[in-house]
């Protein structure tokens, strides 16, 4: 049983961490009675968290990868409860922002070195065990998310969202401190702050200009000067790890087509499995009057698809092919958003649950296959730098996601509250027929990819642990 208190540490704080990604959507009524809020201020309520998030995964890894996974992460909990103490006893809007991205910055620290721990404690077939377990779990958060969100702030209050952080936080930080072993360091270079500076901007300009174009339209001025900015430093970041000696991340890695495919299936899942979910809770609540707590209750197929799949079939993951775990579990991901367009006018909740059992089905086959297919593509002291990646490409692509698809809705459904049954079914439908060609489209190009990949991945059951 103590072999597993390590998996059990990287998985609580995994599920803690990306919980938070989802469990304010169904909470924003109340907090924007509570504190006065505005639409704006919601919409960071929600996005500060995913910003921090997506820029700062990249630059967290390489640190971790370089100062220890094991430190970083417990450096990360720390920050995590403390902001989540801050979130739940903001007394108004702009405190719950900055605490929210005080959040994703520890929750970056945790995302991007708890695949490290497990690739370093695990070996041989605990290893691809430890994936599944861990595939499991994140694959199931987003949805649990939703469902916990809805019964806190029903039973008890929005602030507990955040405070239900502290004892479990507590645990992890325990569990971590004596499960893990002690990491290796690789700190033979100096960092490479101009590839981590450029990075930062550069992500976090595209993410903002995504998320500022989806809320204000693409020709806001805000939204083109961020995308400007972003694009010009993504420049900048190519050039300066070219010409390091140590890159944070190194561009040759894009080459290698095994590690490519891995990317685009990340950003392609986040995209096609959770873009629409805010729209759904939306729809729920506001069109069919459900009670946050049945909002989340009605979500709760996807996640527990989710686990179950990715539970019975971790276990072989060293045996199967990226070409099919991955690319084929974004077409079944695909699949079940094109089922969501079952929903019409006069549809009551039950309209979603073929979708939702599909696509957490597609997510229970892909999430532990990106994680063993990303760390085997690389070299053991960049499994940090690897983390980063695949789980910086799955922030992008839920914020680009949760932008083309607010957008496809509001172009088809129009504005106004309420909207009329008819508009809002038809713009749901819409954003849920994208939602299903991203998800084919990604796996099709997935696994042309990993069809054509030169080197072969290593196998899970094969790979030094990085530490002894």
């Amino acid at each position: 049983m103590r072999k597993w208190l390590p998996l059990f540490a990287a998985c609580l704080g995994t599920l803690m961490l990306l919980i938070d990604v989802t469990i304010v959507n169904v909470a924003l009524p109340a907090i924007a009675a509570d504190l006065d809020s505005g639409l704006s201020g919601l919409q960071w309520i929600v996005d500060g968290y995913a910003l921090a998030l997506a820029a700062l995964l990249l630059v967290v890894g390489s640190l971790a990868d370089r100062l220890g996974a094991k430190p970083v992460y417990l450096t990360g909990l720390i920050v995590f409860a403390i902001s989540s103490l801050i979130c739940g006893m903001a007394g108004d809007t702009g405190v719950l922002v900055f605490a929210r991205v005080l959040q994703g910055i520890g929750g970056a620290a945790m995302f991007a070195t708890t695949l490290s721990l497990l690739h370093a404690t695990y070996t041989g077939r605990d290893r691809g065990i430890a994936f599944g377990a861990w595939g499991a779990v994140s694959g199931a958060a987003a949805a649990l998310g939703v469902v916990l969100g809805g019964v806190l702030t029903d039973l008890l209050s929005w602030r507990w969202i955040f405070f239900v952080n502290l004892p479990v936080a507590a645990v992890t930080i325990a569990l971590s401190a004596v499960a893990f072993p002690a990491s290796q360091r690789h700190s033979g270079h100096r960092a490479d702050l101009p590839g981590m500076a450029t990075f930062t901007v550069a992500a976090t300009g595209v993410t903002f200009g995504i998320i500022r174009g989806g809320e204000h339209g693409w020709t806001d001025a805000a939204a083109v000067v961020a995308m400007v900015i972003g694009a010009v430093a993504a420049a900048l970041f190519a050039i300066a790890e070219n010409r390091s000696a140590a890159p944070m991340f190194p561009l040759p890695l894009l080459r290698n087509r095994t590690f490519a495919g891995t990317l685009l299936g990340a950003s392609g899942q986040t995209f096609a499995a959770f873009a629409a979910s805010p729209l759904i809770s939306l729809w729920l609540q506001q069109a069919l009057h459900m009670s946050p707590l049945r909002t989340g209750l009605a979500m709760l197929p996807m996640a527990g698809a989710a686990f179950l799949v990715a539970g019975a079939t971790g276990r072989f993951l060293h045996d199967a092919s990226p070409a099919w775990t991955i690319g084929f579990g974004l077409v079944i991901i695909g699949v079940g958003a094109g089922l969501l367009t079952l929903v019409d006018t006069g549809s009551s909740w039950t309209a979603l649950m073929p979708g939702l059992v599909v696509i957490g089905a597609g997510v229970g086959v892909n999430a532990p296959a990106l994680v063993s297919t990303a760390m085997a593509a690389v070299p053991p002291h960049q499994g940090g730098t690897a983390a980063g990646a695949v789980n910086t490409a799955r922030q992008l692509g839920l914020a680009l996601g949760v932008a083309v698809l607010g957008t496809v809705f509001r172009g088809t459904a129009g504005e106004g509250h309420p909207l009329p049954l008819a508009h809002f079914a038809d713009g749901l439908d819409t954003a849920f027929t994208v939602a299903c060609v991203v998800g084919v489209a990604f796996g099709a190009l997935s696994f042309a990819l990993f069809h054509r990949a030169r080197a072969q991945v290593t196998p899970i059951s094969a790979q030094p642990a990085l530490v002894d």
